[in-house]
C-alpha cells in the first residue's frame, strides 16, 4: 500500500530550513512496517496574491506500507506532531495524509493541478479532500492548501522533482548510466534526436541529482556534452525571499 504525506508552510523568512527538509526529516519518524520510497518537491503557482517564503513549493513523502489496520491514523498523529515540533514561528503549517485509492483521490489530483494554475482557497482544499486527512497546525492554517496539492500532484505521477530517493544524495560527481539505473533512476535525454544513453556512458551530476517524477518513476533529464558523456539539467539555486513574509502557498 502506498501512502502520501504532504507538508507545507513550515518555514519563515528567518528560518534556516524549508519545508522540503522538514519532510525529509520525517523519514526517521515512521512506524514499523513503513519505509520512504521517495520525497518529492512540488512547485505551486507564484502570484502576488499568494503568501510564500521563497519559491512557493510544498513536499510529499511517498510511503510504502506493509500493513494496514490503524497505520494511517498512526501516521497522521506522527506527522502532526512532527510538523508542530519543527514548524517555524509565524508559519501556517498544514498536513495531508492519504492512502492510494482513497475516496476522492481523483479530485485531489485535479486540485493539485489547480494550485499550479490559479489562486485557490482553504475552502477549496477542504472540498477536495473528502475522506482524506487534511489539517492545519498553526497561524492561519494556510498550509493545508499546499499540503493537499503536494499529495494530489505526486499521486498523479507526472509532476515534481525528487529531493530524496535511495542514495541520490551520495552519488559522485561522475556516474555511469547503468549505475544510476541500478539505483532505480531512469535516464531521459533532452536532445533533439532523442538519443539513448548507453549503459557505460558517463553522467556529470554537478553534485546535484534531482530526478523528475514522470510516469510514477524517478527520471533524470540529461543533455549530451560529448560522445559517451552526458550532464544533468538544472542545478542548485539559492534560497530567495518573495511574496509576503510568511510561507503559505
Amino acid at each position: 500500500m502506498k501512502i502520501y504525506i504532504g507538508f507545507d508552510d513550515t518555514d519563515s523568512l528567518d528560518c534556516e530550513y524549508g519545508t522540503g527538509k522538514v519532510a525529509r526529516w520525517f523519514s526517521s519518524k515512521l512506524p514499523e512496517g513503513c519505509r520512504v520510497w521517495g520525497v518529492v518537491r512540488q512547485q505551486l503557482l507564484v502570484d502576488d496574491a499568494i503568501p510564500y517564503t521563497s519559491h512557493n513549493s510544498s513536499a510529499c513523502l511517498i510511503i510504502e506500507a506493509s500493513r494496514n489496520g490503524s497505520l494511517l491514523h498512526e501516521l497522521v498523529d506522527r506527522a502532526a506532531a512532527h510538523i508542530e515540533r519543527h514548524a517555524a514561528g509565524g508559519s501556517d503549517p498544514g498536513v495531508c495524509v492519504a492512502a492510494e485509492g482513497s475516496p476522492g483521490f481523483s479530485g485531489l489530483m485535479e486540485f493539485g493541478l489547480a494550485c499550479t494554475r490559479r489562486v485557490v482557497t482553504q475552502e477549496d482544499a477542504l472540498r477536495a479532500c473528502p475522506g482524506i486527512h487534511l489539517s492545519g497546525h498553526g497561524g492561519s492554517n494556510g498550509g493545508i492548501i499546499g499540503a493537499a496539492a503536494a499529495v494530489g500532484l505526486t499521486a498523479a505521477g507526472w509532476y515534481g522533482r525528487f529531493i530524496e530517493f535511495g542514495l541520490l544524495r551520495q552519488l559522485p560527481t561522475e556516474v555511469r548510466v547503468d549505475e544510476l539505473e541500478e539505483h532505480g533512476i531512469r535516464i531521459m535525454t533532452m536532445e533533439r534526436d532523442a538519443l539513448v544513453p548507453k549503459p557505460a556512458d558517463r553522467v556529470l551530476t554537478q553534485n546535484w541529482v534531482r530526478p523528475r517524477l514522470l510516469g510514477g518513476q524517478p527520471v533524470l533529464p540529461v543533455v549530451q556534452q560529448a560522445p559517451g558523456l552526458w550532464e544533468t539539467m538544472g542545478g542548485r539555486r539559492g534560497r530567495k525571499n518573495g511574496g509576503h513574509p510568511s510561507s503559505g502557498t
